[in-house]
């Protein structure tokens, strides 16, 4: 990912039908470009490849499921799509939506049924942030299935805003330099997860969702909470971005352009032995302050 240039920003659709299906076919070639650069990137897709699609019926992941769709009659290697669903048993859910909107495009699909909705109001308190324990358990439920019906890969609809996001929520509040990658081997080493939209801003995601038209589903679950950490970042982007346009696009190219001698991780880079002298062991730190330092370094009276 080194060097990657600035995307160009999305442009604003006119109300002239001609020049907006224009603008709407620009766009499309645009994300069917962006996407098959980050596949190609970071080889996310190979010959043969069964291709498990997350399809929480959100604005990201119809997007995914398009472009990859688009993809896949002109890409150079043959591999399967199945679209796949968690239906998490909120209430009010409407399950018809997704299946009748991929069998009308006769995309492949299957519809998991879980009840983690109950699971998490039950076992988090009132006002408490559910994302991550809802997050782990439609993990689990999703990787279980992928394990059991034998996909390759699995693709989540992640952009690259959100890659941005989790890295400064990690920065901010658990001390760490780390993001989303684009391309994961999970905890149990048994799945390849995939991002394909990872090159993607936001902006031209929610565009395209609306020039398509994709049938949306909101998450009730924790969309209702106005306090996440994830949106107080998410204000920060955006003030960035509208006071200095090109600002997003210039931090994610720094997550691909990383120089650890640079920064001060000792399990990446040796900064120990650094111009030492010799193969003499340095004093430890317990050395350094504990007084006496020729006797604990080793010397000889």
């Amino acid at each position: 990912m080194h060097g990657l240039p600035p995307w160009p920003a999305a442009p604003s659709m006119s109300d002239d039908p001609r020049k907006r299906e224009h603008e709407s076919q620009r766009l499309a070639k645009r994300l069917r470009h962006q996407v098959g650069r980050a596949i190609a990137d970071f080889n996310m897709i190979e010959d043969g490849d069964r291709i498990m699609v997350c399809l929480s019926g959100g604005k990201d992941s119809h997007t995914l499921l398009d472009v990859l769709l688009a993809l896949q009659t002109r890409a150079p290697v043959r591999f399967e799509l199945v679209a796949v669903n968690l239906d998490q048993k909120q209430p009010g859910f409407p399950g018809h939506v997704l299946p009748d909107y991929l069998a009308t495009r006769g995309v492949p699909f299957t519809v998991i049924e879980q009840d983690t909705y109950s699971v998490v109001k039950r076992v988090l308190p009132e006002g408490r942030t559910m994302c991550s324990l809802c997050s782990r358990l439609r993990r689990g439920a999703l990787y279980r299935h992928a394990h059991e019906a034998g996909f390759t890969k699995i693709a989540l609809g992640h952009h690259r805003d959100d890659l941005i996001a989790t890295f400064f929520l990690n920065l901010f509040f658990q001390g760490s330099l780390k993001a989303m990658p684009p391309k994961l081997r999970s905890d149990d080493g048994r799945h390849i997860v995939i991002r394909p939209l990872a090159y993607v801003a936001e902006a031209e995601i929610a565009e395209y969702a609306a020039l398509r038209a994709f049938p949306i589903i909101p998450c009730n679950l924790c969309g209702s909470q106005d306090h996440l950490q994830r949106k107080q970042v998410r204000l920060l982007m955006d003030a960035w971005e509208r006071d200095h346009p090109g600002r997003l696009e210039t931090i994610f190219r720094a997550l691909g352009n990383v120089v650890p001698a640079q920064l001060a991780d000792r399990g990446l880079f040796d900064f120990a032995a650094l111009g030492a002298h010799g193969d003499t062991p340095a004093p430890d730190a317990h050395a350094w302050l504990a007084g006496a330092p020729h006797e604990l370094a080793g010397a000889t009276a």
